[in-house]
């Protein structure tokens, strides 16, 4: 009797079927069936699930530099690269870079503000597309004018961080495509502050550390607003313009960008730090052209 109750009292848990121990056990098995392809499928079928499968490996391959970026300094970028493959190309002379990272904190206000009045007035107020500069350069370069660019800022950091000089439909279409994810993923703030490292404004030197250090031996943080706008002033071509001896158009150009820098003022880079409906509009006055 006493055994029956111990049998009829006991109550034993049933035993769950098997299941992963968590969902970290599942991503395996899920991110499988995810990227198999039905080749029993019609050829449409299979078109279509490699394309999505090409589409996000793409979105994949893009958007995580571009976030990680937000944060992480680039330890190099496309345009150093390209510059050190083609000094090695022609014999090894100039494959030496001089680059530094300098966080924006560490560089003068009138550094900022000089690279700003000099190649994107209203960046503290678009997203990304100037197109009002666009169209000017359009118009000037269909008149027989010089030819000239109308890149913003942001443009130019998904260039220089990501592609490869030249032009084409295509590297353009790859720039827009760059510009939007940086202006969507990073505050304005952090996109001027790469773009002050990553410009170049001599042969092979990259940054406004590097360059104050080597134009002027100085640190970024102790540039002048004539230093400043010397340097600003070289980036339409860095190569061919010298900041520590200017010519008498880079001079030109360096008293413009100081006229340009006192109508705007410190109260414009800190438009940066508003919201879009916030920011007022920017003069629309430009500057001579190389």
């Amino acid at each position: 009797m006493r055994e029956d109750r111990v049998t009829e009292t006991s109550d034993p848990t049933p035993i769950a079927p098997d299941r992963p121990r968590s969902w970290i056990a599942a991503v395996p098995a899920a991110a499988s069936r995810l990227w198999a392809i039905r080749w029993d499928a019609s050829p449409a079928v299979r078109a279509a699930t490699i394309a999505r499968r090409a589409l996000w490996i793409f979105l994949m391959a893009t958007v995580t530099p571009v976030l990680v970026l937000r944060w992480a300094p680039p330890p190099t970028t496309a345009f150093m690269i390209e510059h050190r493959a083609a000094a090695r190309a022609e014999g090894g002379e100039g494959s030496h870079l001089r680059w530094q990272w300098s966080d924006l904190d560490d560089i003068a206000p009138s550094a900022q503000l000089a690279v700003v009045a000099a190649e994107d007035q209203a960046f503290p107020r678009h997203h990304g597309f100037d197109f009002q500069a666009i169209s000017d350069a359009w118009a000037d370069n269909m008149n027989g004018g010089r030819l000239r660019g109308g890149s913003t800022i942001s443009q130019q950091v998904a260039k220089n961080l990501f592609l490869w000089g030249g032009g084409g439909f295509f590297r353009k279409g790859l720039e827009a495509y760059f510009t939007v994810l940086v202006e969507s993923l990073w505050p304005k703030r952090r996109i001027l502050e790469v773009y002050l490292n990553v410009a170049e404004f001599g042969d092979g030197i990259y940054g406004v550390g590097a360059a104050s250090e080597v134009f002027f031996e100085k640190s970024p943080d102790e540039l002048t607003d004539y230093e400043a706008a010397l340097l600003a002033a070289v980036l339409p071509s860095p190569s061919r313009m010298h900041p520590d001896e200017p010519s008498d158009y880079v001079i030109m150009r360096a008293c413009a960008i100081l006229e340009f820098m006192d109508k705007l003022g410190p109260s414009h880079m800190e438009r940066i730090a508003t919201t879009p409906e916030e920011r007022p509009e920017s003069p629309a006055d430009s500057l001579p052209r190389s």
